[in-house]
């Protein structure tokens, strides 16, 4: 048993010489677990600090503006359909992209549309209503008129400049951009769905297709 309280004794002794008794400041250098000798530029590297001083550059900054016309990944926004809903010549384009954030043709199937209706109702149906027709619960607290999409002037517009209002707002500054929220592809999906809720609030016997006639067709 002394022999026990003895070797703690040392072992205590020992880790105070070597570390110091807790809240003091060390006068010596720390202790490499990783010496540099053994692990060569592991810990001793060079690297810049945010905002720190640097004598490597003439104004003495750390922090480097991006070089002119640098674009971020998956920022480059070159298809002006895909990006700004306009076609070649400036204007708002009718029908979708022909091809996805991706590079892969931009396909309008039920995926794409159950992805429009997912973000359809997190961001507009709290106003716009589960229809689009503008009875969304924010007039139970006092929102002001909604559009219906279901108006002949909506019905009427074209894909491009819905996207367009998605991108940057109404006119009227009542609704504001979503563009942080909801990428391209993603505003794409939205507009999507609305023309399928206009669709659906117009369609007619004449659109039901019986069991047979898909048989016929090859649809599903």
């Amino acid at each position: 048993m002394r022999n026990v309280y003895l070797v703690t004794a040392f072992a205590c002794v020992l880790l105070v010489s070597i570390f110091g008794f807790r809240g003091t400041i060390f006068t010596s250098p720390p202790i490499e677990v990783f010496p540099e000798w053994a692990f060569p530029g592991m810990k001793n590297q060079p690297k810049l600090r945010p905002q720190a001083e640097s004598k490597f550059f003439a104004d003495g900054r750390t922090d480097r503006a991006p070089v002119e016309r640098t674009v971020l990944r998956g920022m480059l926004r070159a298809d002006d359909h895909l990006s700004r809903g306009k076609d070649a010549t400036g204007a708002f384009a009718r029908g979708f992209p022909a091809l996805g954030a991706d590079g892969k043709p931009l396909v309008v199937d039920l995926k794409f549309l159950q992805r429009g209706k997912d973000r359809y109702e997190i961001y507009c149906g709290p106003c716009h209503g589960a229809v689009g027709d503008g009875a969304g619960i924010t007039k139970q607290y006092g929102m002001g008129a909604t559009p219906t999409y279901h108006d002949q002037r909506l019905r009427d517009m074209p894909e491009g400049e819905l996207y367009n209002t998605i991108t940057v707002g109404s006119p009227n500054k009542n609704m504001q951009s979503y563009a942080d929220k909801l990428e391209p592809q993603d505003r794409w999906a939205v507009v999507a769905y609305v023309r399928a809720l206009q669709r659906a609030q117009q369609g007619t016997a004449a659109d039901v297709v019986d069991a047979a006639a898909k048989q016929t067709l090859g649809l599903k």
